[in-house]
Formats: structure tokens, C-alpha cells, sequence
């Protein structure tokens, strides 16, 4: 009553307590029925769908009832960004396209595939009757709204001008598709080929794909120094969209040219006062190659004078001659200089210079220069990098005497102009016109020129020297290197060398080569020489290819580098003889074996592969009996074998191999042959079925008379004879009785005055082989008699044909059936009646100790009357008892 009391108090406190209490309950006893009418919507649209498209009817699709009472309603149970791209109608259930766009890309920018990419939403079903937890999948397919795109505006390949015909080369920076499947990037080609190049596209197992610039025809740097052509990308949608770059393709040089002058005589005048450093005339070779290979120097020739050698200075490298002394009035005139321009491996170019000495009427024009570029010794340094129109120098020109105009203008090839500078009129400013690249020319030498009114001029040689940038990478010839070795090579094998060659100079140009961590530990690169060795012996059985990588990097700062793919393919020799699976081989082979009968295969390999690897198989002794088939190893029999002729035989076979030198090995065969019961036994004695013995009547039961011998050609069991007479003939036959297993015959009974006469035993002699045991007849004769007195008479009873009667019941030869009726029998009754003999046996011994002990005093008595009980019947059956023994002796 006070609880109560107290919920009145405070009902208005406690009702949002109740209902959250209530909700949860409600949500617990309905947990089970959340669980089990789960399930699972799954549709499919494009991306970039406007707004209102209907993806598909929630209610209808799960098959709902949508005129249960109280209606359906359909709600999101998520706000998660899934959500942003569709609306649901609570009403009817229809999921529709949002305002917001549906962007493949942006959506799933990890998705690789565009069934993985996927919009999730988990809709609640109510009112709570009818309640249903729905997630939705919607699988946003691909469309082609993206077109291809380089990552760079421009390209750039080196290729050597020497590079042969089909040289692929990967192009870097292929072009990105954010689409997928065939709307992403498939094919490649050029705008112009120049009818030399060609692309290709390979696709790894990534399904990534590489533009490759295949060379179709030759190159010549010193012809055509780079080309410049479009790549254009092209996707597999339809339509299919484009995307385009730059590509320049710079031909690297090889040393394939000489220096050449331009001209083969050079005039020049000297005023009769000029002094020591004056500059005479510049010779100028041009060796079209680049680098190491355009480098010139020049001398005098042997032909020039002693005197005139030491009246000009030759610079051997810029090739300028200036006066080595002043010139006085003992100077000779006119001198003539053979100057000899010096290439790498090359004959030296030859250029006369005529130079005159005249009188001094006045003074030539001046030039000052100075330089804003930094110079040295006439030198002006430029960075390949410098700007367009960047200054080098201010030169002032006048004319010293003040008496004519003085004009200045440049002369030479180059990207320069010289041009006035306002508002001074002797200054001109020197400066660059275009971007400067030392990879394709690295020096320029230009003059400038100062001329007076009357003709007269003076010259400033100046040379400009490019300074190098590390902006190009070490190129190698090939992307792939294939080589092949031959195993049991000798560590420290040399397998190949590397070259990659880098445009640019100096330590920028110095490459260094690495091998990759995906070599074994036995390869090693020399960084410097690019000599690639291997330190270890290899196995081709153990590992047949090797594929790694190299990398080749510049000096430069930071270092550039490039990389190819080495595969290194191990050759066979013939280094491991065949092997037999055993050294020895044992075939067991019944006799009687038919002519060319498999008798077993002798297995041999041989890790070798090729003519290496290939088996030829041959008997060593010289058999004529059997043969082997060389492909196979198959062992045969030419003929049928005999055991009893020869019980085993020992071949040895020798496998050899097709290398050269051959390498063999050898095998031991022992065939066994197995008996076969295929000899019935032979009698040795008695020799023949009418030979006869004399048997006197006297002789005493028990007597040995004859014997019967016999032997059998056969083995084992095969060999095994029993005997056992089958027919009797005489006044009383049964009187004779033979062992089964000597064969000896002896006397059973007393002969009386009525058993004389000829007796006549037909004896069986029979081995115990299987399946069938084979067996021999012999008549043994015998003549019961006091004496041999008409020796024709019993000739003549022997030539008779005997009338016997063959006994059906033979003796037994062998307990077999007897053995396998006891196996086969089952143990647990055997195991039964032991116990149950067991337990009779105990009482029965103790019934008989109890009897025992109170008929202890009747002993005697006991005895006397046992013997009385035995029966003796005088009619007993002897001939019976004679035969019990011997069935049991012949078992």
C-alpha cells in the first residue's frame, strides 16, 4: 500500500521511466523475430543517374502485404553516407536517386572492380507486427565518364642512335583512367612515326599496361637529334575517350664521326705592331658527335717552321693563335701554320693558316669587354637551366685614333644577340635568345667584331660553355637481358658486362651499377665496370633460372637512376649418370615362363635433360636368352625357361646416356625360377615290370623285402614322394605291405604251405605337387617260394597280362585340407569348448581323487578286473588293423 501510495505520488516523474522500460521489453521479446525475418536486398545501377530514378520497390521485391492493417512503413536505420545518394519512401518502399550525384570514383577510389563497389543501407519494416531488419546492397556499375589522362604534359625517351631495330622501350608515365574494366585505358599510338617508331602495349598480371616504343627503322643522331610527336591514350568505352601528351624521343650519341674543318685555309693579317697576346686566327673542327666523343685538340704539324712555332701559341683546346712575343723588324713576313685538329681513334683534319705582317698606317678599332656571365680566360660559364634573354656582357667599342665610325655586330652560330644598348652609342649588350641544353650543344663559340669606316677590323673570339644539370637518367640499351651459362662453371665466372649511358657530364654522367635484392647472394656487380660474375658453382638440377634486377645511377644530385629485368638461364651438361631405382634387381619367374613374357622392368633415371638425359639399356654379358627394351626397360625371355635345366640366372645391365662423352652406369638382375610341378616321379628300381623276387616261405613277419625307389627332377613340396600300392595279385596279396615314404615293402603275416606262388603289387609313386600331383606306376614281382626251379614258367606268368583291380581308395599324401578347415574356423567356439574341456577335466579330476581315496585298500583288485573286461574276439578283422596304420602313416 505504501509502494502504491509512493507511485501516486510521483507518477508524473516516473512515466518516461515506464515507457523507456516498456521499449525494452518490448525490443527483448521481440529480439528472436528481428533475428529471424532478417534478409538480404541486393540492385544494381550506374553511376552518374539523376535525381528520381527509381533503383528499385523494397515491399514488392520481399513479396509484403501492403494492405495489412495498420499499414506498412519503411524507414533508414543508418545515417551513414550511403544515405546521401538515395531516399526511401516511407509509404510505399521505393528506394530512388538522390540530389547529391552518384560518382563511381569518388565513391570507391580503392575499388578495383566494379562489382566492389557498393552502397550499404539497412531499412527498419514496422509497425512491430510485421516488423523486418532489410540491408540493401546497391552495386554501382562503371560507365565511361572519365577519358584518359598523362600524368605529365610531356614525355621523354632516350634512345641510342645505334639501337637495332625491334629495341622496345618502356615508356614512363603511362596514362591514368579512374574507370575500370574496358572503359580504362587499352590502346596507344602516335600522331607521327617519323616511319621509325611504333608502339606497343604489354599487361601484367596486375592488369597494369605499359606503352612500349618499338625502333622500326635506323637512327642517326648527327641527322635528326630528337623527335617530337604526340601520344595519344585511348580507352574501350563506347564512345572511346582520348587523353594526349608530348613525346620527345632524344637520339643519344655513339662516337661514329670525326673532326672536319669547314674550310681548308685560313688568312690573316697582323699589324706590324702588334704585341705579344694578339690574337691571330681561330680554327674551328666540327666532330658532330657529343661529349667524350666531339672532344678536339689541336698542334702544330711536324711541316711548321721552329720559327713560327715560336712566334704563335696554339690553344690546344679552343684552337686560338695569338702572338707569343711582339713582332719587330726581323720578323719574318709571311708564315705558313699547318694546324692538325685530333679526335678519338680518328685520322687528324688539316687546316693551313697564311698569316701576313703589314705595316702599321694607324691603329685598328678597340673592343672592352665585360662580362656580366662568370668568365675565365675568355670562357663564359652558362647554366643549361638560365633563363631566355639572360646578359653575358657589355662590350665598349671605339675607335682609338677618333678619326672613323666603328660598327659591332657577332658572328657565329648560337642562341645569342648582340645588340645596341640605349642610349649609349659604343655599348652593345650580349645575351641568350633560347633556352640553353648542354645535351645538344654544349659549347658555342662566337666572336665579336669591331670594323672601321675604312674597313679595318678587329675580332673577340669568345667561347661559351654550357654548364651541365643532372636532368637526364642513365639509359640502358635493353629493358631485358637474357644470358645463358653452362653449369659446373668455375667460381667467378664472368657471365656479362653492363653499360648504360647517362647525357649528362661530369659526375652526373658517372654511372654506378647495383644489383638488386631479388639476386641470390652468389651474383655480384662490379658498381664501376658493370661486370656481373657468379662466385658459386651452379646445379641446373638444382635451379634451371635466375630473374633479377639491375639498377644503373648517375652522381648526380640528387641521383637518377633506371632499371632492367637480368634472366640468367642455366645450361645442361651431361654431369650425372644414369641411376637404377636399385643396384641390385630380383625377379621371381615360374618356370615354363613363355617366349618374350615381361618378366619386370628395370627402372633408371636421369636428372640430365635432352640428349643429356636420354637412356639407352643393354645386357653386359651377352645373353642370347633374354632381351631388354631399350625405351622401356622391359626384360623378356627370347624362349621358354626350364627350371630343371638352370634355376636362376644373373645378368648385369648397363644404362648409358646420350651426352658426349657418355656417362653409364650398371645393374645386377637375378631372375629366379620358380618350380613348377612339371616332372612326375622317375623309378629307379625296380627297373623293370618284370623283374622278380625270389621270397622265401620261412621269412619272418616284419622282414624287409624290397624297396621301391623313386626321385623327382622337381623342388620343394613338387618333390615330396609318396608311396601306396593301388593293385594286389597272388594266393593272399595282403601279406605285403609298403611305407609311403621310403618305398620299402615288407613281409605283414606268417606265409603258410597255401600262400606259395607268384605275387604281383602294383605300386603308385606319387609326388605332392600343386595344383595336381603327378604320379608313377611299377609292378613289383614277387615269388613266394622255397626255390627258383622253372625260371620260363614264371617268365612266362609275368608275360600275362595281370588281372588286378585298381583300389579306389588312395593313401593320403598330405594334411593341407585338414590345416585350412582348422584356419578357417573361427576362435571363439574353439576358445568355448577349450574353456568347457577345461572346467570338465578339473571336476573330473577331483570326482576321481575322491574315488580314489575310498577304493584306496581295492587297488589290486581293481586292476585284475579291468584285464578280465578287455573282449578278445578271435575273428577280429586283420587285414583292418593292417590297413589303420597304414592310413595315418600316410598322412
Amino acid at each position: 500500500m505504501g509502494l502504491h501510495i509512493g507511485l501516486n505520488t510521483k507518477q508524473s516523474d516516473l512515466q518516461p521511466l515506464f515507457l523507456f522500460m516498456l521499449f525494452i521489453f518490448s525490443a527483448l521479446f521481440h529480439c528472436s523475430a528481428c533475428f529471424s525475418r532478417a534478409t538480404e536486398l541486393l540492385y544494381t545501377i550506374n553511376e552518374g543517374l539523376p535525381e528520381g530514378v527509381l533503383i528499385g520497390n523494397v515491399g514488392e521485391d520481399l513479396q509484403l502485404d501492403f494492405f495489412a492493417d495498420p499499414p506498412l512503413s519503411f524507414s533508414l536505420a543508418s545515417n551513414g553516407i550511403s544515405e546521401h545518394y538515395v531516399t526511401l519512401s516511407n509509404n510505399s518502399g521505393e528506394l530512388h536517386t538522390s540530389s547529391q550525384e552518384l560518382d563511381r570514383e569518388a565513391l570507391c577510389a580503392e575499388s578495383s572492380g566494379a562489382l566492389d563497389c557498393l552502397l550499404l543501407l539497412d531499412i527498419i519494416i514496422l509497425p512491430q507486427e510485421y516488423f523486418m531488419f532489410v540491408k540493401v546492397k546497391i552495386i554501382v556499375r562503371d560507365i565511361n565518364d572519365n577519358a584518359p589522362h598523362f600524368p605529365v604534359s610531356q614525355i621523354n625517351v632516350s634512345v641510342p642512335e645505334n639501337a637495332q631495330i625491334n629495341t622496345r622501350l618502356a615508356i614512363e608515365h603511362p596514362a591514368l583512367d579512374p574507370d575500370v574494366g574496358t572503359n580504362a585505358v587499352q590502346t596507344y599510338h602516335l600522331v607521327d612515326d617519323y616511319g621509325v617508331f611504333t608502339l606497343d602495349v604489354e599487361e601484367n598480371e596486375n592488369g597494369e599496361r605499359t606503352p612500349y616504343l618499338i625502333i622500326m627503322g635506323p637512327l642517326d643522331r648527327e641527322t635528326k637529334t630528337e623527335y617530337f610527336t604526340i601520344i595519344i591514350a585511348e580507352d574501350g568505352g563506347n564512345p572511346a575517350l582520348m587523353g594526349s601528351a608530348t613525346l620527345l624521343i632524344g637520339i643519344s650519341d655513339i662516337n661514329d664521326n670525326c673532326p672536319v674543318f669547314t674550310e681548308t685555309q685560313v688568312n690573316s693579317t697582323l699589324y706590324g705592331n702588334s704585341t705579344k697576346g694578339t690574337h691571330v686566327a681561330t680554327v674551328h673542327a666540327v666532330d658532330i658527335d657529343l661529349g667524350a666523343n666531339s672532344e678536339i685538340t689541336y698542334t702544330f704539324s711536324e711541316r711548321v717552321l721552329q720559327s713560327s712555332r715560336e712566334l704563335f701559341h696554339l690553344d690546344e683546346a679552343r684552337g686560338i693563335i695569338t702572338l707569343s712575343r711582339k713582332i719587330d723588324g726581323t720578323t719574318i713576313k709571311l708564315h705558313k701554320l699547318t694546324i692538325l685538329a685530333n679526335g678519338p681513334g680518328c685520322i687528324p683534319a688539316v687546316i693551313t693558316v697564311i698569316v701576313t705582317i703589314i705595316k702599321v698606317l694607324f691603329r685598328p678599332p678597340e673592343i672592352v669587354p665585360r662580362y656580366i656571365a662568370n668568365e675565365e680566360k675568355g670562357v663564359v660559364y652558362l647554366k643549361e637551366l638560365e633563363p631566355v634573354n639572360s646578359p653575358i656582357a657589355f662590350f665598349t667599342v671605339r675607335d682609338p685614333d677618333q678619326k672613323f665610325k666603328v660598327d659591332c655586330y657577332l658572328e657565329g652560330d648560337g642562341p645569342f644577340k648582340l645588340s645596341p644598348y640605349k642610349p649609349y652609342s659604343n655599348e652593345y649588350l650580349l645575351e641568350t635568345t633560347r633556352p640553353l641544353d648542354y645535351e645538344t650543344e654544349p659549347v658555342y663559340e662566337i666572336a665579336v667584331i669591331a670594323s672601321n669606316s675604312e674597313g679595318h677590323h678587329v675580332k673577340t673570339i669568345i667561347k661559351v660553355q654550357i654548364l651541365d644539370d643532372n636532368d637526364n637518367s642513365p639509359v640502358f640499351a635493353q629493358s631485358v637481358v637474357e644470358l645463358s651459362i653452362e653449369e659446373n662453371n668455375r667460381p667467378g665466372a664472368f657471365l656479362t658486362t653492363f653499360f648504360a649511358t647517362d647525357a649528362d657530364s661530369g659526375e652526373r654522367g658517372q654511372v654506378s651499377y647495383y644489383i638488386g635484392s631479388d639476386a641470390p647472394s652468389y651474383f655480384s656487380l662490379n658498381k664501376v665496370t658493370g661486370i656481373l660474375t657468379v662466385s658459386t658453382i651452379l646445379d641446373r638440377e638444382e635451379r634451371e633460372k635466375y630473374r633479377f634486377s639491375v639498377r644503373a645511377r648517375d652522381a648526380g644530385m640528387p641521383p637518377r637512376e633506371s632499371l632492367i629485368t637480368v634472366v640468367i638461364v642455366v645450361l645442361d651438361r651431361n654431369d650425372n649418370s644414369p641411376r637404377f631405382i636399385n643396384k641390385d634387381f630380383s625377379f621371381f619367374v615360374p618356370e615354363n615362363f613363355p617366349g618374350l613374357g615381361e618378366i619386370g622392368i628395370i627402372s633408371v633415371t636421369d636428372p640430365d635433360i635432352g640428349q643429356n638425359g636420354w637412356v639407352a639399356l643393354s645386357i653386359v654379358n651377352g645373353s642370347d636368352i633374354f632381351v631388354i627394351d631399350t625405351g622401356k626397360g622391359l626384360l623378356r625371355a627370347k624362349v621358354s625357361l626350364d627350371r630343371e635345366q638352370q634355376s636362376s640366372y644373373t645378368l648385369w645391365v648397363e644404362a648409358v646416356d646420350g651426352g658426349d662423352p657418355a656417362l653409364s652406369s650398371t645393374a645386377k638382375i637375378t631372375i629366379l625360377l620358380l618350380d613348377v610341378n612339371d616332372n612326375p616321379p622317375l623309378v629307379l628300381f625296380p627297373q623293370s615290370n618284370m623283374s622278380y623276387l625270389l621270397v622265401l616261405p620261412s621269412t619272418q613277419p616284419g622282414s624287409p623285402i624290397t624297396e621301391v625307389y623313386a626321385v623327382d627332377k622337381d623342388t620343394g613340396m613338387n618333390a615330396v614322394i609318396a608311396y601306396s600300392i593301388i593293385g594286389r595279385r597272388g594266393p593272399r596279396p595282403e601279406s605285403f605291405r609298403i611305407d609311403p615314404k621310403t618305398g620299402n615293402i615288407t613281409l605283414e603275416e606268417s606265409l603258410l604251405q597255401t600262400d606259395y606262388g607268384l605275387y604281383r603289387l602294383l605300386v603308385k609313386v606319387s609326388d605332392h605337387g600343386y595344383p595336381e600331383p603327378l604320379h608313377s606306376t611299377v609292378m613289383v614281382n614277387l615269388f613266394v617260394n622255397d626255390t627258383v626251379s622253372n625260371e620260363s614258367y614264371i617268365e612266362s606268368l609275368l608275360r600275362k597280362e595281370p588281372d588286378i583291380n585298381i583300389e579306389e581308395k588312395e593313401p593320403q599324401i598330405a594334411i593341407e585340407p585338414t590345416h585350412r578347415k582348422v584356419e578357417s574356423a573361427s576362435c571363439l567356439p574353439t576358445l568355448v569348448a577349450l574353456s568347457i574341456t577345461s572346467l570338465g577335466l578339473i571336476i573330473l579330476v577331483t570326482l576321481m581323487g575322491i574315488y580314489i581315496c575310498s577304493r584306496k585298500g581295492k587297488k589290486h583288485h581293481r586292476d585284475d578286473h579291468f584285464e578280465v573286461q578287455i573282449p578278445l574276439n578271435g575273428k577280429i578283422d586283420l587285414q583292418l588293423l593292417e590297413r589303420k596304420p597304414m592310413d595315418i602313416s600316410n598322412i
